[in-house]
């Protein structure tokens, strides 16, 4: 084989072959020796096949040899990469809530997000062993300061103490990434806290800077209740009562280059309108859609549609520049009798289109080229949170690690209870047993789908 790999290489470089236009056959010096002669003979030979005069029997064969070195060229690039679950899904993140007693330890959360090859995830506080645990891994942390002691921080002594004590001794092993001063707190039932929280936002960030961790983002998220209007997109405005505390904020968004957060449901909207709103609109499904009057810009989801609303909102207070991301989002798979489609299917349906989206890297209609970031809520289903049935469930996994539904995992998964004789795992979540398997199987799995797509292309 190498002196017939030395041949078809001495005629490549030959006058005939190249006023044949033989592609240039010439290999990046990072490969050895011993690389060349196993790759070579799989690309240098089809194309010699190919482009040989002299062999036109070969020529007939034009198609497959295209198809062989682009299949060839497919199969390797796939073979060479790390293949996961989430796999250059940079702008997607999940939140990992606690309000349970049955979750598992800090350890084993880690492992469930490796294994999902997640990258960013949210926690609701400071929590010590979360940070810990999270130590020296590839994840990358937003932690909360909790709306209680939000009072405390708008002295800046008191917050700098709380970063020395809360961030600062995790620093650089835990990549703590932002921080979220409070949660929904514009619109709290305690209208006491609005006044504490642009003082706290900025003590925070001026504590963080002096220390050197200007690169850590501080912010805060709200819910979609800031706005006076938002349909259709381009009417988005902020409540008036809120209008000075919110200049007081994105000025300070503005000058930090920190990202505005935004808690967006559009369960909610459904749910209280389930004949008014198209639920295949709301799900990220094939749809007509809807068009912006005012704009012309055309809307297939309500997600993207609720985002630009904030960010025509931000315009109407005169600032340009601050990018819109979502800190919440994400569809309940059970409820109350009165929670209209909080169900297993309805959950999977909405969380598997947004992870196509987010896989595209896509943006919202105002802003197309900017890929919107968005963290779902939420990994687990918790327990111990108040509230109608549906806070309860909104997770993807239960606290076991088996998956609620299948959310489009299911190509990287087993069930350890696949008792039906469908080939497909149901999206019902008696479909209990799902759990994601080691990486290592995944790449078996995707290796072996590979193999067959290039079976089909060769012989399709």
């Amino acid at each position: 084989m190498a002196n017939a790999i030395a041949i078809l290489l001495r005629q490549a470089n030959s006058t005939k072959h190249k006023s044949s236009h033989l592609p240039c056959l010439s290999l990046p010096s990072k490969y050895s020796n011993k690389k060349r002669k196993e790759f070579l003979p799989h690309i240098i030979i089809p194309l010699y096949l190919f482009h040989n005069p002299r062999l036109s029997s070969f020529l007939t064969m034009a198609t497959f040899i295209r198809n062989l070195v682009i299949s060839y060229a497919f199969l390797a690039v796939f073979l060479s990469a790390g293949i996961g679950v989430f796999v250059g899904v940079e702008s997607f993140g999940i939140n990992y809530g606690q309000v349970a007693n049955n979750l598992p330890p800090p350890d084993k959360v880690l492992e469930l997000l490796s294994t999902l090859n997640l990258t960013k995830t949210r926690i609701y506080d400071t929590n010590p062993q979360i940070l810990s645990s999270f130590a020296n891994s590839n994840i990358e942390i937003i932690v909360t300061v909790e709306n209680e002691i939000l009072s405390q921080l708008d002295d800046p002594q008191q917050a700098a103490q709380w970063v020395n004590s809360h961030i600062i001794p995790y620093l650089p092993e835990t990549k703590i990434t932002g921080v979220q001063v409070g949660n929904e707190v514009f619109t709290d039932d305690d209208t006491t806290l609005i006044q504490h929280l642009v003082p706290a936002v900025v003590n925070i960030h001026n504590a963080l800077s002096q220390l050197g961790y200007s690169n850590i983002k501080v912010s805060t998220p709200s819910s979609l209740a800031v706005l006076a209007s938002s349909y259709p997109p381009s009417s988005g405005s902020f409540q008036s009562e809120i209008s000075g505390i919110m200049y007081q904020f994105l000025n300070f968004l503005s000058t930090s280059k920190s990202p505005f957060w935004i808690n967006a449901y559009p369960y909610f909207a459904y749910k209280d309108s389930p004949n008014g709103i198209s639920l295949n609109y709301v799900l990220f499904n094939p749809n007509a859609g809807m068009v912006d009057p005012y704009t012309n810009l055309h809307y297939d989801n309500m997600l993207y549609a609720m985002v630009d609303a904030v960010s025509f909102a931000i315009a109407k207070m005169g600032f340009k520049g601050i990018e819109v991301r979502v800190s919440e989002t994400g569809w309940p798979s059970k409820g109350d009798a009165d929670e209209v489609g909080a169900t297993p299917m309805n959950a999977a349906t909405y969380n598997r289109n947004l992870l196509r989206r987010q896989m595209a890297g896509e943006g919202t209609p105002l802003n197309p080229r900017m890929r919107l970031d968005v963290y779902l809520f939420a990994l687990f289903n918790e327990d111990l949170k108040p509230g109608p049935t549906s806070e309860r469930n909104y997770g993807l996994f239960r606290p076991d690690e088996s998956m609620t539904y299948n959310v489009g995992l299911s190509a990287l998964a087993t069930s350890s209870a696949s008792t039906s004789s469908s080939s497909s795992v149901s999206l019902a979540s008696s479909a209990a047993r799902v759990k994601v398997v080691a990486p290592w199987k995944c790449k078996k799995l995707v290796n072996w789908i590979l193999v067959c797509l290039l079976i089909s292309t060769l012989y399709g």
